[in-house]
C-alpha cells in the first residue's frame, strides 16, 4: 500500500517555520562525484534528469554532479548496483519486479511523476487496435528500458504475437517516419519530446489501450493503473486510454544522508524550475513524493520529509 501523502496544512505549517528553506549539505559530504543515470535521447527521463543534475551541481558545492544517459529503468538499476551511478530514475514496476536486478542497497529519494504507455502508429496505416499488431514489426523500447519491461508484461497477459524490435524513443520515431517500423511502444512522461517532434512532420495516431490497461492493472503487483493521455498533449491528437506506472528517483544507500537530504530538498522545492520548459515535471510535488510503494525512503530523504511534519 502506498503511504498517505502529506496534507496541505502540514506543508503550509512547514513553510511558515522555515523548514522548506533551501540549503546545501551541512557537512563534508564524503563523496566527490554524484552520477545520475537518466534515459535515452528523446526521453523525458533524460530531459528531467539533466535538469535535476544541473540544480544539484549548484546545491552541492564540492561535488561534481553529472547526468549519465542510459537505456532507462532496468539499465539504471544495474548502474546503481554496480556503483557506476549513485542516483537514478526508474519506473516502479521495473524496480520491484525485474528478475535480473537486485534492489539490495537501493532506496528512494521520492516519487516524481507517472509514465504513460504510448502505442504510436502512422495515421494512415492499418493498425487501429492493439490486436492489429499481430505479425507486425513493433519497437518495444531499448534493451534495458522500462518500456521493454512493461511490454513484456503486456505480451504475457495478452498473448499478443508480433516481431519485437529494440529501439529507443528517438530511434523508434525516426524508423516509424521512415516507414521501416509499423508501430512503437514507449513508456514515458507526457508530453514526451520524441513524439512531439515526430508529430510535427508525420501524421500519427495513438492506439487505445483500455482493455490492456485493465489486464495489467489486474496483475498482483499493483503498480499499474488505467489512465488517459489527455487531449492536446500532442497537437490535435484526441485523448487516448492507456496505463500508467509511477517513476521514482533512487539513491544508493551508501550515499551520505546529508547529500540525499539536499537532493530531496532540491528536487521537490525546485520542481517549478525543472518544469519551466519540461511540462512533465509539473507533476512533481511534495504531497505524493513519499508515495514510493514497497521501496523504502533513503534515510536522508526520510529525514527531510519528517521535518515537514514538525
Amino acid at each position: 500500500m502506498l503511504p498517505r501523502p502529506l496534507s496541505r496544512r502540514t506543508l503550509i505549517v512547514a513553510a511558515g517555520t522555515g523548514l522548506l528553506a533551501g540549503c546545501s549539505a551541512r557537512r563534508d559530504p564524503g563523496i566527490r562525484e554524484l552520477v545520475l543515470a537518466t534515459g535515452p535521447d528523446g526521453a523525458v527521463f533524460q530531459k528531467i534528469g539533466a535538469a535535476i543534475a544541473t540544480l544539484l551541481a549548484k546545491a552541492l558545492p564540492g561535488i561534481a554532479v553529472r547526468a549519465l544517459p542510459s537505456s532507462a529503468s532496468v539499465q539504471n538499476l544495474h548502474l546503481l548496483n554496480s556503483g557506476t551511478a549513485q542516483l537514478a530514475l526508474s519506473s516502479l514496476d521495473a524496480i520491484s519486479e525485474h528478475p535480473n536486478t537486485s534492489i539490495h542497497g537501493i532506496s528512494a529519494v521520492g516519487r516524481l511523476y507517472d509514465s504513460f504507455l504510448h502505442l504510436v502508429v502512422p495515421a494512415g496505416g492499418p493498425i487501429r487496435a492493439f490486436e492489429d499488431l499481430d505479425g507486425k514489426r513493433v519497437s518495444i523500447g531499448a534493451r534495458g528500458s522500462g518500456t521493454e519491461f512493461i511490454v513484456s508484461n503486456l505480451r504475457r497477459v495478452t498473448g499478443m504475437s508480433f516481431t519485437p524490435v529494440l529501439l529507443n524513443q528517438q530511434e523508434s520515431a525516426q524508423a516509424l517516419a521512415a516507414g521501416s517500423l509499423d508501430a512503437f511502444f514507449t513508456l514515458t512522461g507526457i508530453p514526451t519530446p520524441a513524439i512531439t517532434d515526430l508529430e510535427q512532420h508525420t501524421r500519427i495516431r495513438l492506439v487505445p489501450l483500455a482493455a490492456q490497461a485493465q489486464a495489467l492493472a489486474g496483475l498482483p503487483n499493483g503498480y499499474y493503473l488505467p489512465a488517459t493521455i489527455p487531449a492536446t498533449t500532442y497537437g490535435a491528437l484526441p485523448p487516448c486510454p492507456t496505463v500508467v506506472t509511477p517513476n521514482l528517483l533512487l539513491a544508493r544507500e551508501d550515499v551520505p544522508d546529508d547529500v540525499v537530504e539536499t537532493v530531496t530538498r532540491t528536487v521537490f522545492l525546485e520542481a517549478p524550475t525543472i518544469a519551466a520548459d519540461r511540462p512533465e515535471a509539473r507533476r512533481i510535488n511534495i504531497r505524493t513524493g513519499i508515495s514510493t510503494g514497497p521501496i523504502p525512503l533513503h534515510s536522508g530523504a526520510a529525514r527531510w520529509f519528517r521535518a515537514l511534519k514538525r
